[in-house]
């Protein structure tokens, strides 16, 4: 059974913030299924390589997105485990609302 630690509140923070922009979205998802060098990414954008360097810094400070370098090329995959974190987090949330509409629901149909 893997055990996944509670993200702190900066960690949430600068996740939520990367996951707020489309560009790093698509980043994410296209390092998720297969590793891309940053220039095969820029290649994607209408945006210069730089602005593409940014976009995968940000990602990388919120650990959603991991670089390494290959010759002078920098590669860079997705990071399965910060977004099960993440997915955690959101579940819980999920959870709490759930139970709330249940303990409605359960208040509506005691009258009948």
């Amino acid at each position: 059974m893997v055990v996944q630690e509670a993200l702190s509140d900066p960690e949430v923070d600068r996740i939520f913030r990367a996951l707020a922009d489309a560009t790093r979205r698509d980043i994410v998802r296209r390092t998720l299924a297969g590793e891309a060098s940053i220039s095969e990414l820029a290649a994607s954008y209408d945006m210069s390589f730089a602005a593409v360097q940014k976009h995968v810094a940000v990602l990388e400070g919120a650990g959603l997105v991991v670089k390494r370098s290959h010759g002078r090329e920098r590669i860079v995959r997705g990071n399965p485990d910060a977004i099960g974190r993440a997915q955690a987090l959101l579940d819980s949330y999920e959870q709490i609302w759930r139970a709330r509409i249940d303990r409605l629901d359960a208040l509506l149909t005691e009258d009948d």
